[in-house]
C-alpha cells in the first residue's frame, strides 16, 4: 500500500501544538475519511522501514463488535506521521493555533491499525458515521518512526486481567460476583484477596483467580443462569464451609496448599458437581447440610505443603486433584 491520495483531503478544526519540539496536529474527521487518508508499513516492506504486523481479522471484528453497543462505545485517538506531507494554515492572526490541515499524502499509521479496521467493518455494516479523533506529527523520519512504534508496543503495561475485571464488574455477571468475593467481609477471601492482581504478602488470590474460580463452579449448569447475588451467596457458602472444616490449613498459604489456585480451582470443580447434585429446587438454594456432610471426608487429604500436592501444578494437576477430591467424598 503507498501513500498516494488521489485528491487532497482537508481537514477543519485542527489545534497545532508540539510535544518534545515537535510539532503535532490534533483534531477528528469523519470515519469514511479516517479509513483512507493513512497506510500502515508492513513488517516486510521492501523499503526495510517496515514494523507494523498484519492485520488480525479477529480482532478488526471484536472492535466492530464494540463499536455496536453504542454510545459507550469511546475508543483512543489514532496515532499519525505525516512525514511532512500535511499544510496547516491558521484560520487568523489572532488564532494562530487554530485551523485546517490539507493532507497531500497519506499519513503513517503508528498506532490504531485494528480500531481503523474495525471501524470500516462497522460503517460498511451499518452503513453509518463515526468521529474518529486523532494525533498527528507533522514530521517524524523513519527511523523516529520505528522507534515510537516500537516504545508504544513494548514499554507501556497493561492493566492486568484483574483491574480488568473490576472494571467491569457492573456488566460482567462473574466479574462482579468476583469482586465480592474479595470486598465483603463475610467472604472467606476477604482478606486473602487483590483487586489490581498485584500479589502481596497474605493477599496471593486475584480477582483474575476468582472470577475463574467462580467460572469453573457454575458452568455448564444451571447455576450459571442464577442472578449474580446467589451466585455470590453459594460460592460464599461453599467455601465458607471448606475454611470452617479446615481452618489451619485455610490460614496457613505457607505451610498447607489448602488456598493454593490449583487446589481452589479443585475444590470448585467439585463444588460444581457436588452443588448441581443437592441443589433443592424449590427453595432455590443448595442442600447446606448435605454439602457439608459431603465436604467432611477433606479432612482426610494431606493439604501440607511438603506432602504430595506440591507436586500437583496447572490446569492437569487441578484436573487430577478435583477426581481424588470426589473419590474421597
Amino acid at each position: 500500500m503507498n501513500s498516494h491520495l488521489s485528491t487532497n483531503i482537508v481537514i477543519e478544526n485542527v489545534v497545532q501544538s508540539k510535544m518534545r519540539g515537535r510539532v503535532i496536529y490534533q483534531g477528528s474527521v469523519s470515519s469514511q475519511v479516517a479509513v483512507n487518508f493513512s497506510y500502515s508499513k508492513l513488517f516486510n516492506d521492501p523499503s526495510g522501514k517496515g514494523y507494523q504486523r498484519p492485520i488480525n481479522k479477529k480482532r478488526c471484528k471484536d472492535f466492530a463488535e464494540y463499536l455496536s453497543q453504542g454510545e459507550d462505545s469511546l475508543y483512543t485517538p489514532i496515532l499519525l506521521n505525516a512525514a511532512g506531507n500535511w499544510e496547516f494554515h491558521a484560520y487568523d492572526r489572532y488564532r494562530p493555533s487554530y485551523g485546517r490541515l490539507v493532507c497531500h499524502q497519506k499519513a503513517t499509521l503508528m498506532d490504531g491499525q485494528h480500531r481503523l479496521c474495525g471501524i470500516k467493518e462497522y460503517i460498511e455494516e451499518t452503513d453509518s458515521t463515526l468521529n474518529v479523533p486523532f494525533l498527528a506529527f507533522h514530521y517524524l523520519d523513519e527511523d523516529e518512526e520505528i522507534k515510537l512504534f516500537d516504545v508504544i508496543n513494548t514499554k507501556a503495561k497493561g492493566i492486568g486481567t484483574s483491574l480488568s475485571r473490576y472494571l467491569n464488574r457492573n456488566n460482567d455477571k462473574l466479574s462482579w460476583v468476583a469482586t465480592n468475593l474479595i470486598l465483603k467481609p463475610e467472604s472467606p477471601f476477604f482478606s486473602k484477596g487483590t483487586l489490581i492482581g498485584k500479589r502481596t504478602r497474605g493477599k496471593h488470590i486475584t480477582l483474575q483467580n476468582l472470577y475463574h474460580l467462580v467460572n469453573l463452579l457454575t458452568k455448564k449448569s444451571d447455576l450459571a443462569k442464577l442472578p449474580k447475588e446467589k451466585i455470590l451467596n453459594i460460592t460464599m457458602f461453599y467455601f465458607n464451609v471448606i475454611k470452617e472444616l479446615l481452618p489451619e490449613e485455610w490460614d496457613d498459604y505457607k505451610n498447607y496448599r489448602l488456598t493454593h489456585i490449583t487446589c481452589l480451582n479443585a475444590l470448585a470443580i467439585v463444588g460444581n458437581m457436588l452443588i448441581n447434585e443437592n441443589y433443592l429446587i424449590k427453595s432455590q438454594q443448595p442442600d447446606s447440610v448435605k454439602i457439608a456432610n459431603k465436604l467432611l471426608n477433606l479432612g482426610e487429604i494431606d493439604w501440607s505443603a511438603s506432602g504430595d500436592l506440591k507436586f500437583v501444578k496447572g490446569v492437569a494437576g487441578t484436573k487430577m486433584l478435583a477426581e481424588d477430591i470426589k473419590n474421597c467424598i
